[in-house]
């Protein structure tokens, strides 16, 4: 198999890991908040929001990438 066909795959996994590291954050951040601190809350979720606003456009381009030519 060459390293290029390789590349989609590597992406794909790579997102599903992030996707999990926003999961597990998110409970954390639920966590955090559930005792008091907000401020910290709002930090986290401020930055978790570039994950959501980004994911549709990686979502895409993987599918492009692992469609065959």
């Amino acid at each position: 198999m060459p390293h290029s066909d390789l590349l989609p795959s590597l992406l794909y996994k790579i997102n599903e890991n992030q996707l999990a590291l926003e999961a597990a954050i998110m409970e954390l951040t639920l966590l955090v908040e559930s005792q008091g601190s907000t401020t910290a809350g709002n930090n986290v979720r401020g930055a978790l929001g570039v994950i959501g606003q980004n994911e549709e456009f990686i979502k895409m381009t993987l599918a492009v990438m692992m469609t065959p030519e």
